[in-house]
């Protein structure tokens, strides 16, 4: 270790002692006298320890600059003038100058030219001999900011599994770039082109925030080529960390259906959860669980997770801290229904922002059974709002189904959304509620479902040829909803832009293509309650984008509890279901809740 701090040293005080002869030389034609190389000689041993010491205090020598970069750099550069300066002054003072008062000048820039390029070669070294040596060739598509890390992690990690050959990107201006010396070699256009003249057999999918029609089709020009195809997860996976090689993976549904491009203010939603107690309801599920992860990295001053399902809550807990264990006191066991353990909750832990996700949300079963969708999402919605006395933010997570609905699920779900536009007006916090459609991945989803049906071998089960519905990935869902959460207005419910939508059948065609198995897709009909096709606004609704690209914000009209109290839990099935339908879309007649 000490040799290797020595060695810089001893590359600059040569530098000094080549740049001084150097300019010595130069000055007096390479016929200089004993007496100037007497002086000489005494400049360079003076700029050698002169060097030594202000390179020392700089930390030149101290292994603070391992690699060479911007600060190596300007230290070496600032020293070279201390240096050179100190040298001049010296040479002034004395009455008989040594060495003409410009050498220093001349000396130092050279002896400057050499030690970067001392430390250039160094790092060139450096580099090749991290370089993996056993790596597979791969082209990536992007040259953006998340290409530059993904080749910047490639090129110097010696056990990783890909070394970038080229970069393909469809900016015309990167026509001629290069990124660490990896060459753009071509538009999405030239793929083909490019793959067959470098014969590499992969395509690497280096653009983390890029919709899901982009990765289609650019596997689909891969795959034509013959190359393989894997991708970098998406900006709203890469919350903690740059993009890696170690990130690098197999394509997934989520990818090729549910990713959008995201645009958040970090700031914005920083200034409304970082150093604040936050809850979250129903932080076992799949909405519940992302919230978690996501709102962790805002460093809140108190994080609590709260469910029934003490398996769910365990598992949150640890994707977030593996240390942790069931009795810390951020997770919180407690059932919706019960009004007074919910008011115990907020009165004891004071949660100043609340997430409410915890919801019965399969639509086919809540159609059967609405009893319980009275019991969990319409009662344990307003048992969660009476008990929110004091907080300064509320979100509801709301559903697509909840405009225009015509299931129990929707029914339920809009009468959330009226309970916290109604709450809204008769406290001092705001209370809103956040709209959005499918989300791939999450617990009891299609995804689950198909690729359960899969696995068994099939037939995979499609309601409808024609059904078509809004996807987003959960991380992606996650992201937006805490985004929409800080730009949200009081009583308000604001609606995630889903892109367009996707047909069920074509989620049934990539995973059967992407499990690389023969297996038939059978259509079995619309369920009662289920749409052909699933609308993002009610009518009336005004799609209004203020303050974001990618959401909607749209006025919810609110719904007094006391128009429920005819809604009898143990009511007849269809007559409970009509009254939801009523209470949903207007001034509900009264029904009490038990």
């Amino acid at each position: 270790m000490r040799a290797a701090r020595l060695l810089p040293l001893l590359v600059d005080g040569a530098a000094w002692l080549v740049g001084l002869l150097a300019a010595v030389l130069a000055r007096y034609d390479f016929a200089p006298t004993r007496l100037h190389l007497a002086g000489a000689l005494a400049a360079m041993l003076m700029a050698v320890a002169l060097q030594a010491g202000v390179g020392h205090t700089r930390g030149l020598y101290r292994g603070r600059y391992r690699f060479a970069g911007f600060d190596d750099v300007r230290a070496v550069a600032a020293t070279t003038v201390v240096v050179t300066l100190a040298l001049t002054a010296v040479d002034l003072l004395l009455s008989r100058h040594p060495i003409p008062p410009g050498l220093p000048a001349i000396g130092g820039a050279v002896a400057l030219v050499l030690m970067l390029a001392g430390r250039y070669v160094r790092r060139v070294q450096l580099s090749r001999r991290r370089r993996p040596q056993s790596a597979a060739p791969a082209i990536l598509f992007g040259a953006g900011s998340a290409a530059e890390l993904l080749v910047d992690s490639m090129l110097h990690d010696p056990s990783g599994r890909y070394v970038p050959i080229g970069l393909i990107d469809d900016d015309p201006r990167k026509r001629r770039l290069r990124i660490l010396g990896v060459p753009v070699l071509g538009t999405r256009d030239d793929l083909a082109a490019v793959l067959a003249r470098t014969r590499v057999e992969l395509v690497v999918f280096a653009v983390a925030n890029a919709d899901a029609a982009l990765v289609r089709d650019v596997r689909d020009r891969a795959t034509a080529a013959g190359a393989a195809f894997k991708v970098v997860p998406s900006a709203s996976e890469l919350m903690d960390h740059g993009v890696q090689v170690g990130d690098i993976r197999e394509v997934q549904v989520t990818d090729l259906l549910g990713r959008h491009q995201i645009d958040t203010d970090l700031t914005v939603i920083g200034g409304y959860l970082t150093g604040k107690r936050v809850l979250v309801t129903g932080a076992g599920g799949s909405i519940g669980s992302e919230l978690c992860r996501q709102i962790h990295h805002f460093r809140p001053a108190e994080l609590m997770m709260l469910d029934r399902d003490e398996t769910s809550l365990l598992a949150v807990q640890l994707s977030i801290d593996p240390q942790a264990r069931l009795d810390d006191p951020s997770v919180i066991l407690a059932d919706l229904r019960d009004a007074g353990r919910i008011r115990e909750i907020f009165r004891a832990r004071r949660p100043q922002v609340v997430f409410h996700a915890a919801a019965l949300k399969h639509l086919a079963l809540l159609q059967r059974y609405p009893a319980e969708a009275v019991k969990t999402n319409v009662i344990g919605t307003l048992n969660v709002l009476e008990a929110a006395e004091s907080v300064e933010r509320f979100v509801n997570i709301s559903t697509d189904k909840a405009a225009a609905p015509s299931s129990v699920l929707g029914y339920s779900k809009r009468i959330t959304e009226r309970l916290t536009a109604w709450t809204a007006r008769r406290r001092p916090g705001t209370f809103l509620s956040v709209r959005f459609g499918n989300v791939l991945g999450s617990r009891g989803s299609v995804f689950t479902t198909f690729s359960t049906q899969i696995a068994e071998g099939g037939p995979v089960t499609v309601t409808h040829p024609d059904v078509t519905r809004y996807f987003m990935t959960t991380q992606e869902a996650v992201h937006l909803v805490i985004q929409a959460a800080a730009i949200g207005l009081d009583g308000e419910a604001l609606v995630l832009e889903m892109g367009a939508p996707v047909r069920i059948a074509e989620v049934a065609r990539q995973m059967v293509a992407l499990s690389g198995k023969q297996i038939a897709i059978e259509y079995t009909g619309l369920r009662p309650g289920e749409k052909l096709a699933e609308t993002l606004f009610a009518p009336g609704e005004v799609d209004r984008r203020p303050f974001h690209p990618l959401i909607s914000q749209v006025e919810v009209p609110p719904l007094d509890p006391a128009h429920l109290r005819p809604l009898r839990a143990d009511a007849d099935t269809g007559l409970l279901t009509a009254r939801l339908a009523e209470a949903s879309d207007g001034p509900a007649p009264a029904v009490v809740l038990h």
